[in-house]
Order: C-alpha cells, then structure tokens, then sequence
C-alpha cells in the first residue's frame, strides 16, 4: 500500500525543506489541498527540490478555474518534476462554487466528465496528436497556436484524479480519471457496498484496467507514538467526522449504517453553531467506523484491517496542518500491506482512448 502525507502550505519558504524530509522518510507521494492556501504553489516549490516523491493537488477546485488553466499548471509542474506530478479534482458543493468562488454551478457529473476528456485533448493537441478542437456542452478549446503551444515535457501526460463522495461521481472517476481519491468521511462498508461497485462500473467503460487505476484514501487514520497522542488524535478526528457529516452531501455514508438520524442532529447543531455539542454526538462506536486508530507500533495492523483489499494508498496526515510523523520503518511495514494499483498509464488515454473532436456525454 502506497502512503502519502501533506505538503506544508501555509509558508511557501517551508516547502522545501518539509519535502525533503518527506522523500528522505521514505513516503509515497504528499498532496496539498484548496483550503487557506492555493494547492499549486508549494508543489512547483516541491517539484524542484525533491527527485523520486510523487505530486499530487487532493484536491485543487476545478469549476474554479479553466480546463485550459490547469492543463497549463499541470503541464509545467509534469516537466519540472521529470513525471511525478499528479492532477487531483474535485467539483466542490454548489454553495462554495457560488458564493466563495462566484462560479455558475451545474450538475458536476457530467461537467467533470468533459472537463478530464479537455484536459486531455489539449494535452494531446500540445503532444502533436491532432488540431485542438474541443467542442462540448460546458467547454470549448478551438484555438491553439504554436507561440502558445508550450515545449515537450519529456513524460508520459499526467495522471488526473478525481475526488468522489456519491455514486454518480465514483462512477465518472472510474470512467474518466486514472484514479479516484475518496473522503475521508468514508466506512468500510460504504467502500465495499458503494464505493466498488460504482468504480467497477466506471471502469467498464473506460480504457484502464484496475492495476491501472488508483484508488487513494476513504478514512482517518490517528496515530502517533503513545496512546495519549492517539487519543488525542482520535478527537480531532471525532470533530472533523461530526463536521463532515452535518452536511447533507456526505449522508448517503450515515444512510448505509442506519445513521440518518445523526445526519439530521448534526445538521442542527451545525446550524446552530454549537460546535461542541456537534462532536460529541459522534460515539466511540461511530468513530471507529470511519478511523484506523493505533500508536505507531501497531498502526500497520490497524490500516490492514481498516484499509487492505479496497485502498490502494492512503493518507496519513490527519490535516494540511499537521504532516504524518510516521517513522521510516513504519511507512515501510504499510508499504508491504498489498494493493491492486500498479501504476498510472496515461498513454491508454492518447488518440485510441478518446477523440480530440469532440467531448462525450
């Protein structure tokens, strides 16, 4: 199993250094998220400090900016890190498209689905695959000259990834994307019953095969080197669970336990702004549903039993805030967890994969 942390990004004058030390311990791949900070900056730090890591936005908003814009970041950030850079997507909920970043918002399924297959024709187009001309019901790319047309990376095109919470979306990331990140807010039921089924049928339609698609993610992990620190970990995650689940988006994973109810009385609380009270509707035994807890000697087990034969890789980081402190030889013992994702193989998305005429629906 692949294990990933977070890249640092309140400081930009940090990033380098934290990244380092990440690939020097021995960790997969880090991710940045769009929280306070933009997800891009500190990785283009990242990318020329580090050699072997891998890259990756988990995620960047993507209605926020144009295909066109992240084809772009991505392809010079692809170059920089000689093919370690990974797209991570999400369509964020209606409210922070409209009101934080004053985008129009449509039903983001089918919109995430012609925004990948865009990505791609420009990547195509700059590759020397073929005229750009895009042309579909939310995005048209009709227009690419040379002078714009930016030097050969030298690497295959980057991996995109989607994040999923609901079964539409899962099955548009195992249609379109190389691999899917999933919320933390996420059981192992919900992963068994929903998540696979929903991905298999994406695949189905798509021109990867399993090994070739990633599946990252899908619960906390709250570890640390004592049980007080595991405890106290355990709180920030019974807090960010009762968070998570007071927003309506997220309920379909307290449907498959039964919880709808607690959906309800944590929505109230939210709305109430009892805070407080909102996390301590999340019982021990709920909790447990959605984390892997264990100090560091025998978190291993924990992921194993957690995590193994549905994520491929996971995220050890319990915030952007706070990066893994997993020790070498603990990383080492995950790693060994097995996985069915051999790696990305974004040249099955090159001309026989799909057209660069016209989007499909």
């Amino acid at each position: 199993m692949r294990v990933l942390t977070t890249l640092p990004q309140a400081d930009l004058n940090d990033a380098a250094a934290a990244a380092q030390a990440a690939e020097a311990a021995g960790f997969d791949g880090f991710i940045t998220m769009e929280n306070r900070h933009d997800p891009f900056l500190a990785l283009a730090v990242a990318a020329t400090a580090t050699k072997r890591i891998e890259l990756a936005t988990g995620i960047a908003i993507a209605f926020a900016r144009s295909p066109m814009s992240i084809a772009n970041i991505a392809w010079d950030l692809q170059r920089a890190s000689a093919g370690r850079f990974v797209v991570g997507l999400g369509s964020q909920v209606r409210a922070h498209n409209e009101r934080r970043f004053s985008v129009p918002w449509s039903p983001p399924a089918p919109r995430l689905v012609e925004y990948c297959e865009a990505l791609r024709a420009i990547w195509r187009c700059w590759r020397g695959e073929g005229r750009l001309d895009f042309q579909g019901d939310h995005y048209t790319f009709t227009l690419m000259t040379p002078n714009f047309v930016p030097p050969p990376t030298g690497t295959p095109m980057p991996a995109v990834t989607l994040a999923a919470v609901g079964p539409a979306m899962l099955r548009v990331a195992g249609r379109v994307a190389d691999g899917v990140r999933l919320h933390p807010f996420c059981t192992r039921k919900y992963f068994e019953d929903t998540i696979l089924p929903r991905i298999e049928a994406g695949l189905a339609e798509s021109p990867l095969n399993r090994a070739d698609f990633e599946i990252s993610g899908g619960g906390f992990i709250a570890t640390g080197p004592d049980e007080a620190t595991v405890a106290e970990r355990r709180e920030w995650v019974r807090y960010r669970v009762a968070f998570y689940g007071s927003t309506k988006a997220y309920w379909p994973v307290l449907a498959a336990h039964g919880l709808e109810d607690l959906g309800a009385k944590l929505l109230a609380h939210s709305r109430a702004g009892t805070w407080d009270e909102m996390a301590a509707e999340i019982t021990d035994d709920v909790l447990d549903l959605f984390c892997a807890a264990a100090p560091h000697a025998s978190i291993a087990a924990a992921v194993d039993a957690r995590f193994s034969g549905l994520s491929d890789a996971l995220n050890a980081s319990v915030s952007t805030d706070m990066p893994s402190d997993l020790p070498p030889d603990v990383i080492q013992d995950i790693q060994r967890l097995p996985r069915i994702f051999k790696g990305f193989d974004t040249d099955k998305w090159s001309t026989s994969g799909a057209t660069l005429t016209t989007a499909s629906s």
